[in-house]
This record gives C-alpha cells, structure tokens and sequence, in this order.
C-alpha cells in the first residue's frame, strides 16, 4: 500500500531536518532500505530558476545536503541533476547557495541532456528524457510546494519533467500546449517512466500565488515523504485545498489509473487533515501552456523536433 509520511517541520536547520527526515523515513525502512551500496542515487530538485534567491522558488540546498548525507550513509553515491527552465543546472545551484554544501560533501552536479525514450502510452512514443536520470540506481524526487500559473500546483509529478532536456520541454509546450488535459497525460506519462523510488516534499516553506516564479513564500510548516509520487501529490493538494480536478497532473493520473484510492494510503504519521489550510493562493491569472507563441516560434520548434529527432530516429530505423 502507498506510503504517505508526513511531519510538521518548523524551519530548514540541518540538525532538525536531520532528525525530521530519519523519522519521516522509519515507515519505509529507512534510507537504508531505498539506497544499496554502491547505487547512484540521482537527487532531482526544484531548479527552476537563480533569478529570484529567497523568494522560495527551488527546493532548498539544506534539505537536498541533509537527504545527500542519508544518501552517503546509506552507501550510495548521489549526484544531483535537472534541466532547469532558465539557465545552467550548475548556474541555478549556485545563484541559490548550493555550491558549498554540495563541495562539503563532493556531490556533482549533472547537466541532463536526452536520449529517445520509449514509453508504452499512446502519442508520447517518442518522449525524450534524461540519460543520466534513467541510468540512476535510484531516483529521489525533491520538489517545492508552489502554485503555477499554468497548471495549478507543481508537485512531485510537475518537478519530474526537469528529467525532459531544456530544448525538449519547450517543444512539449508547444506541441501539447493547446489541450491541458494531453499535456497533464503527458506529464504523467513522464513521471511514471522515470518512476521515483522515493519523493521527498519541501513544503517547509512553499511559493503562492503567482507561481513557479512570481508569486510570495508562504510558511507552511510541512515535510513531506512518498514511495508513490502520485498520492503523494494527491495529499497535499488535500491540504492545500486544491480542488484535484484543477490539476492538469491530478486529473490525468485518476484519469490513467495511476493514482491509488484514498482509503489505501498509508499516513502513518500526520494525517493530511491536520495540517490544512484554507487560504493557499493560487495565480491570480491562468497563462496558457504552449506561451500563446507566435506561429513562427511553433514552426520553428516544430522544425527542430524535425531535424533532431523524428528524422534521425526514422533512419535508424531504417538502418536496423
């Protein structure tokens, strides 16, 4: 049965997420139960973007250095990687004070870039993801509470398609833009391919409002953990009081049969109904997903997707 664990957490001091994160993973055995010796353990943060420090748009570096240390203690060998929307994964981290603590602890960071990606969904046969994700022993997902201006809330789901390489996502954009429930599939589609082994929820302090970028932090008090990333999502748009039929990923996910029935979650500790709010902005505007680009902009992607990958792909085919 799906796990769920969810803790109270006051701030990002690294002694308290220390002792928070081994008590949010006792249910599940313990890292030790996640990470064997000797795995590569991807950690895949939020790194949208190092334009807005302090304004709680990634996952925080204290949360992602305690996880790490788990991680090395485990056995494992963890790197950290994402395909951030603006700019360098390495320049993101840095803009946002990562650097020190992943030195201290000789984590690399790893610039996604894709390989053609077979997945068993019908129109999404020729998703490209990250090489460097799918190779990963373990994948520890690590996203941010936050609201979006385009699909309602990012969560577990949403954080994953960092795995899709920078010049793929913004084709995605373009080419299922139109329809937010194809692009909602898609996204879940995306998620469970990579399939986490372990999704960890930085809702210590999230971002309302205008979301991913411009809204307002918002203390929320909440860390939280999941073997299942989709009722992990499912969870705190409960305590969010986020209608999940708003939600592009949500809705696709009951849609597909991915997200388990509620009364088959675990809570072994908080129960989501403890720790609700009833007063979470979302953005005050709905962009579209495919950026209402100009024509030209969706030829031109279009032309790329052409050249780079349809063709290439086709004369592999015809070469095997």
């Amino acid at each position: 049965m799906p796990i769920v664990s969810l803790l109270p957490t006051a701030n990002y001091d690294a002694d308290l997420l220390r002792a928070t994160l081994a008590q949010l993973l006792e249910p599940f055995g313990g890292m030790g139960a996640i990470v064997k010796k000797g795995d590569r353990v991807l950690l895949k943060p939020n790194l949208l973007t190092g334009s807005r420090p302090g304004q709680e748009c990634i996952t925080r570096p204290e949360l992602v250095a305690v996880v790490a240390e788990a991680v090395i203690a485990a056995g494992g060998k963890p790197f950290m990687g994402d395909s951030p929307a603006f700019g360098t994964a390495k320049g993101v981290a840095r803009s946002n004070g990562y650097l020190p603590l992943l030195q201290d602890l000789n984590i690399p960071i790893v610039e996604f870039h894709g390989q053609r990606y077979e997945i068993a969904a019908q129109d999404f046969n020729h998703l490209r993801l990250s090489k460097e994700a799918m190779d990963a022993d373990v994948v520890i997902n690590l996203p941010k509470v936050k609201s979006h201006c385009q699909l309602t809330l990012t969560l577990g789901v949403k954080n994953l398609f960092g795995c899709v390489p920078g010049k793929m996502k913004a084709w995605w954009h373009l080419e299922a833009g139109k329809d937010a429930a194809r692009f909602g599939e898609m996204l879940v589609q995306t998620a469970a391919a990579i399939a986490p082994n372990l999704t960890i929820i930085d809702g210590i302090i999230g971002h309302e409002g205008n979301g991913p970028s411009g809204g307002e932090p918002r203390p929320l008090g909440i860390l939280g953990a999941t073997d299942h990333v989709f009722a992990g999502d499912r969870a705190f748009a409960l305590i969010l009081g986020v209608d999940p039929d708003t939600v592009p990923t949500l809705a696709a996910a009951q849609r597909l049969g991915l997200t388990p029935p509620w009364e088959e979650i675990q809570f072994p500790h908080a129960q989501p109904e403890d720790l609700a709010i009833s007063d979470w902005r979302l953005s005050d505007t709905l962009v579209p997903i495919d950026f209402g680009a100009p024509r030209i902009l969706k030829s031109t992607f279009k032309h790329l997707y052409i050249r780079w990958i349809k063709e290439p792909m086709a004369a592999y085919r015809r070469g095997s």
